[in-house]
């Protein structure tokens, strides 16, 4: 009885366990499913201006990577719950066998007081003792007995409300392991018109060779003249002598930068990575591969670019073709925002995290998207902003 209890209390914790991370795999699932109902609105927006381009494709992209998360997700899901669904039952077969033994003996023990109590009634027992010691052990002994099938008729009662209990949650977690696989077949079905959808995009896209070469240069041009810019601010910071000896309050905000890697905050608000860092294939161009300095964010609209931490302006530049562009230097590291009209901030204006230094432009032939060329810097060694901004 007592190892079966135990058994029983360690599939209980064990059940509370897989429902704390079973609630945050749905709370991942709903955050997903709002990113991917953003990329659609981005999408809406590129077919209603009949614009279509690399940057729809990584959109399309993007988003079957959320549509993939979102099936992963609800497949962890399904093996949490059928986890939960076989320690419940085996806790039942253990509670139902023991309410068995526990039900029986209790009968014995009733049957058997009865009978010792026609022939020895409790009074009579008590009063048959040879002295006064022996009346009293004889009443504490009724007395313990009285309370023993007391407790017996509670931890029966208490155990048939548990094995009710898990039965009714055994019911709950079929049906959610029902829901949820209709729920991901339906994601499989959105997964694979996506699939299709890219792969008509690409056809399209591959016919326009010539154009997608010369959005490939102007991209390279402006990367170019963002290095350009760097290695000027480097080596005017040299000349200044701050890069080995930086003031107290630059050295403190640039540790702070450093260990704060992984958890800075989006210089926008809202919008979704179309173009990683570094050197990849290119989707469409057969044996051309980019080589990017830093990321793209794409948004809808008008959107405000946000400084990732604390800092100082040491750059504010025009790039033909490219709008303007803002370099902040945090300690030793400088974060650099491109693509950006209606700037807020001037050179040497000192600026805080999340502080607002300008609007991202919005190209109305394109669906009104508006993308932010994000980059990190450590002097001249580039950085991947991904591994520094906070996971979504």
């Amino acid at each position: 009885m007592k190892e079966a209890l135990l058994i029983f209390l360690s599939i209980i914790i064990t059940s509370l366990c897989s429902g704390q991370t079973r609630k945050e795999l749905e709370e991942q699932r709903r955050k997903t499913l709002e990113d991917i109902s953003y990329v659609d609105n981005l999408l809406k927006e590129t077919v209603k201006e009949k614009s279509t381009g690399l940057n729809q494709l990584n959109i399309i992209g993007n988003k079957l990577v959320l549509r993939e998360n979102v099936i992963s997700g609800m497949r962890s899901e399904i093996d949490l719950l059928n986890k939960r669904i076989g320690l419940n039952s085996l806790a039942v077969s253990l509670m139902e066998n023991d309410l068995i033994i526990l039900r029986k003996d209790y009968a014995g023990t009733i049957v058997n007081s009865y009978k010792a109590g026609k022939g020895n009634p409790d009074l009579g027992y008590i009063l048959s003792a040879k002295d006064f010691n022996q009346g009293y052990k004889r009443l504490k002994y009724l007395q313990q007995v009285t309370k023993f099938r007391h407790q017996e008729t509670e931890i029966i009662l208490e155990l048939k409300q548990q094995v009710e209990k898990s039965k009714e949650k055994l019911q709950e977690d079929l049906v959610n392991v029902s829901d949820i696989k209709n729920s991901e077949e339906r994601q499989k079905v959105l997964l694979q018109q996506e699939q299709d959808r890219k792969k008509r995009l690409v056809t399209s896209l591959g016919n326009k060779e010539k154009q997608l070469k010369r959005e490939l240069e102007e991209k390279k041009r402006i990367a170019q003249k963002i290095e350009a810019e760097i290695a000027r601010v480097i080596e005017e910071e040299k000349k200044k002598a701050l890069k080995n000896d930086l003031t107290p309050e630059m050295k403190l905000i640039g540790e702070s930068f450093s260990d704060n890697k992984g958890r800075l905050p989006w210089p926008v608000e809202k919008g979704v990575i179309t173009s990683q860092f570094g050197l990849h294939n290119h989707p469409i161009l057969a044996y051309v591969k980019e080589d990017n300095i830093g990321i793209e964010i794409t948004s809808s609209g008008e959107t405000s670019v946000r400084n990732i931490f604390r800092g100082q302006v040491v750059r504010v530049f025009s790039i033909s073709g490219g709008n303007m562009a803002i370099i902040i230097r945090h300690g030793k590291y400088y974060s650099v925002y491109q693509n950006l009209v209606k700037v807020k901030v001037k050179k040497d204006d000192m600026v805080e995290t999340k502080q607002e230094i300008g609007e991202v432009f919005c190209d109305g032939e394109n669906g009104s998207k508006s993308i932010l060329t994000f980059m990190i810097f450590e002097e001249r060694e580039k950085y991947d902003p991904e591994l520094w901004i906070a996971k979504k």
